[in-house]
């Protein structure tokens, strides 16, 4: 399946973080992504090769209207 990934998404990895979360927010899109996890707030830059193989599921951020 293949994902619209967008800033602001939360995305889920097959892998959880030491901390013990799955899910982290997308904070840039390109070749490589800065990801934010949703449980200790550690960033990382991953290639978009690697979370697109990894992604479990997809949350899309939603506008406030």
């Amino acid at each position: 399946m293949t994902y619209q990934y967008e800033v602001e998404d939360i995305v889920k990895l097959k892998k959880k973080h030491p901390c013990g979360s799955f899910e982290w927010e997308i904070l840039r899109v390109g070749a490589d992504f800065r990801l934010k996890c949703q449980g200790c707030g550690h960033q990382i830059m991953v290639a978009r090769k690697i979370v697109e193989k990894n992604t479990k599921d997809l949350k899309k951020h939603l506008p406030e209207a």
